[in-house]
């Protein structure tokens, strides 16, 4: 960027830097709600759960039916993004 243009678009600064910081909070966001592991912990805690008779086997699939579909989701968006990169 040229002194001339640094000059001519200085007063866009504060727009600039407030469109990267949402930029920077979105992929956090992303990051989070695309991690698996938070997903695989709650499986771990649901088959605990069955084991100790928490809950019964149709609360069980039920629950983990979701779950797996929601690893389903996350598997399918990370490979979207390598193949997008």
């Amino acid at each position: 960027m040229g002194l001339i243009t640094g000059v001519l678009t200085f007063p866009m600064a504060p727009v600039r830097g407030t469109a990267w910081v949402l930029d920077q909070v979105l992929l956090a966001a992303e990051r989070e709600y695309y991690d698996p592991e938070p997903v695989r912990a709650q499986l771990a805690r649901l088959a605990d759960d069955l084991a100790n008779d928490r809950i019964d086997a149709e609360e069980f699939d039920r629950r983990e039916d979701e779950l797996l579909d929601r690893l389903d989701e996350i598997e399918e968006y990370r490979r979207r993004r390598e193949n997008s990169s």
